[in-house]
């Protein structure tokens, strides 16, 4: 059996040679298959990996409260538009749950940044120096603002790395430098370490944290909390820590049982299953397009063994007169289809890791090559070269040698 396989692959290979422009556009299907297959993957899978960074580098164990909606007159304003999320609330649900390590009341403004001759329009956060320790976010420079600075409404802040970069390009470091947000001067305490862009596209170190107090006063004079932030003891805490918000929330606000909550709880686990979904959907749809093209692959492969049967009908017939089986025959047409799969799915292997490594050097996106997707569409080549080849290959076993010696 062996010996016949051996002697199968020489035939094949020397038919494959005597028609190399052929079997080269025969095979460019399989190749942009195999290609397209591992290069889908790997953007599909690095498009995954990246969300779940971004998502880890949050915590998986954050908890986001957020206002809910208001009525009035028994319409609703939409979600987001009830302003009865205080900062008395934050206070409120770390002293209720044992389960929340850190908690911090949030408010967001966009502001317009002045530091000498420059200028920068970005966002200032205001919440509790805990924010820091909740988003595992460091100072890389200089220190972080403190409670006192909380209690006494000053005026200082963190710059993110974007800011830095646009006020004080080339200057050194802006810790003590003197900032104007809306007029009023904040001294800069020190810098964030640069986190890059979030999963949603947006550039996180493009930001300014100051004092909650500071920014809800002073920036923004209202006396409502935009969200609440809070992490908890771990990723497994957080069913357990939601319920303790929930109850400590709908008491302070002093909500009747049969009332909805005027408020709503998001965590990481959430948002991380639900970024793992998309982007696993993604990487299926992007894999099942590139498959597509590696079935058009395999119908060129049966379309040229056809032609390739009829070419050499008066072949089959020879050899059928001088002994030959309709096994032998069918090996010898179904080794040359499948030689030609794993040819292009070799190549096709090559062509995919290296568009994988352009991709990723000219666009900077983190690109996983999975070794299973490179193994799967190899495979796939090898068994449309069987799936394709067969039909041709059992045609020619099954040649009467009388007719086809007779062919011209």
């Amino acid at each position: 059996m062996f010996s016949q396989l051996s002697a199968s692959l020489m035939i094949a290979i020397d038919s494959l040679m005597h028609n190399k422009v052929r079997a080269m556009l025969t095979m460019l299907g399989i190749i942009i298959g195999v290609g397209a297959v591992i290069t889908m993957t790997a953007i599909g899978q690095g498009a995954q990996k990246a969300v779940n960074d971004q998502i880890a580098a949050m915590g998986t164990n954050v908890l986001m409260i957020l206002p809910g909606a208001a009525t009035t007159g028994g319409v609703s304003g939409g979600a987001g538009t009830s302003q009865r999320l205080t900062a008395d609330d934050a206070l409120s649900i770390q002293k209720e749950s044992s389960l929340l390590t850190h908690v911090s009341p949030i408010v967001n403004s966009s502001v317009q940044v002045v530091a000498s001759n420059m200028n920068w329009a970005t966002r200032i956060t205001g919440c509790t120096p805990e924010y820091l320790d909740i988003r595992n976010w460091n100072v890389v420079d200089g220190a972080n603002f403190t409670a006192a600075d909380m209690k006494a409404e000053n005026k200082v802040c963190l710059l993110g790395q974007t800011v830095v970069d646009n006020l004080f390009p080339g200057n050194g470091s802006p810790v003590g430098q003197i900032i104007r947000v809306k007029h009023l001067p904040f001294t800069v305490t020190g810098v964030l370490a640069p986190k890059g862009v979030n999963a949603f596209g947006q550039d996180q170190d493009d930001i300014i944290l100051a004092p909650f107090t500071t920014v809800q006063k002073k920036i923004q004079g209202i006396t409502w909390a935009n969200m609440i932030i809070a992490s908890t003891v771990s990723s497994d805490a957080t069913v357990a820590a939601e319920a303790d918000i929930t109850a400590t929330i709908r008491q302070t606000h002093k909500l009747q049982p049969n009332d909805d909550n005027d408020f709503q709880i998001r965590s990481q686990v959430e948002l991380a299953a639900a970024a793992d979904q998309n982007a696993s959907t993604l990487t299926s749809l992007l894999r099942n397009a590139a498959i597509i093209a590696l079935l058009v692959g395999g119908i060129g492969i049966m379309n040229i063994m056809l032609v390739t049967v009829t070419e050499r009908t008066r072949e089959i017939g020879i050899r059928k007169s001088i002994g030959a089986k309709r096994l032998d025959i069918m090996m010898q047409f179904l080794t040359e289809a499948v030689t030609l799969s794993l040819l292009g799915g070799i190549i096709g292997v090559g062509i995919g890791y290296l568009a994988s490594a352009i991709i990723s050097s000219n666009n900077g996106w983190v690109l996983l090559i999975s070794p299973s997707a490179t193994a799967l569409s190899f495979g796939a080549a090898a068994m449309v070269g069987v799936f394709f080849g067969y039909y041709p290959a059992r045609k020619a076993a099954r040649l009467n040698p009388i007719e086809a010696l007779r062919y011209e």
